[in-house]
């Protein structure tokens, strides 16, 4: 009786300890990833643990690219402007404005990229289109402020800020469209949820995902992690301490449920990083008008680049039915 009580004992000992070993390391794990997601200073990554957070074994081919092509439109000396957003944090946008413009382009960029990186492709197109252009820094990178970004939770509000310094230049009376790639895409799809001003005429979200707990737990998968309820809590917890809001606080789709600003969805099939079945579900939820282009072959924000035409037909149809 006592040796069954000795190794009941034991093996209590061994699985409680088993159990707090997991539980600290699922700690370590989810606190690393949301660091690596939300602040602004973290150390930088190898390529071997992008392609693993991405997804996309061509991560580091595609990036260069885009960097290198991306000193051309920096270099074209546009204009910079500074807002104080709601909460106090200064951000920065570059303005180009056309003398022939028809409409303003809001263009929010991604997670841990740049204004310039993110449309070094588009951009020639949207300025021969007689569009105003205004590149948004997001916060928590570049030249804004901010020492976390909100993968679009956050990001909304500034965006609306945005819309609200256009309509209080002589822009207030163009049309205004919001477009976005990646988080960029998931801040504009977000921004819908508020009541806009009637000069918001559209939305173009490129490869935008739904809420940031559900792009965090498809990287998870992408690391070949168990992604869990505790680590999903954990996660909860730890954001709520850096940006006051969970990331299941707020999605696109409970956006998209309730706007009424027509929507133009653009998503590559081989997209890694974000799936595209998030497009497809931010397509159903929207109750706006709304279009869905798909590129078939196009990676995560490539889609431009695989199919330029046909990307700036979509555009052309989109303006010209809302203008």
């Amino acid at each position: 009786m006592k040796k069954n009580k000795k190794n009941f004992l034991l093996g209590t000992g061994i699985a409680l300890g088993s159990i707090a070993a997991i539980s600290s390391i699922s700690y370590l794990i989810t606190k690393k990833m949301v660091t690596i997601a939300l602040d602004r200073q973290v150390p930088d990554a190898n390529p071997a643990a992008m392609k693993l957070l991405t997804g996309d074994a061509n991560i580091e081919e595609k990036l260069n690219f885009l960097t290198e092509n991306s000193k051309a439109l920096e270099d074209k000396g546009l204009e910079v402007v500074e807002i104080t957003a709601q909460d106090g944090t200064v951000l920065v946008g570059h303005l180009y404005k056309n003398k022939k413009a028809k409409r303003t382009i809001i263009a929010m960029h991604g997670w841990r990229s740049s204004w310039a990186r993110d449309f070094c492709l588009v951009y020639e197109f949207l300025f021969e289109s007689d569009c105003n252009v205004l590149f948004v820094e997001q916060r928590g990178q570049g030249d804004s402020g901010g020492d976390y970004m909100g993968f679009g939770l956050m990001e909304r509000y500034d965006c609306l800020d945005w819309i609200n310094w256009v309509n209080s230049t002589d822009m207030k009376k163009l049309p205004v469209y919001l477009m976005g790639i990646s988080m960029g895409a998931t801040t504009v799809l977000m921004t819908t949820g508020f009541d806009l001003p009637q000069n918001v005429k559209g939305v173009i979200a490129d490869c935008g995902f739904t809420s940031p707990n559900d792009i965090w737990r498809h990287i998870a998968q992408n690391m070949k992690l168990l992604y869990t309820s505790f680590m999903g809590e954990i996660a909860s917890a730890i954001c709520r301490r850096k940006i006051n809001v969970a990331p299941d606080g707020y999605s696109t789709v409970t956006a998209l449920e309730n706007s009424q600003v027509p929507v133009l969805f653009i998503h590559g099939t081989e997209d890694k990083f974000v799936p595209i079945e998030m497009t497809y579900e931010n397509y159903k939820a929207c109750v706006a008008p709304k279009s869905l282009f798909i590129v078939p072959g196009a990676e995560h924000g490539t889609s431009y680049f695989v199919a330029k035409d046909e990307y700036e037909n979509q555009l052309k149809q989109f303006w010209s039915k809302w203008d």
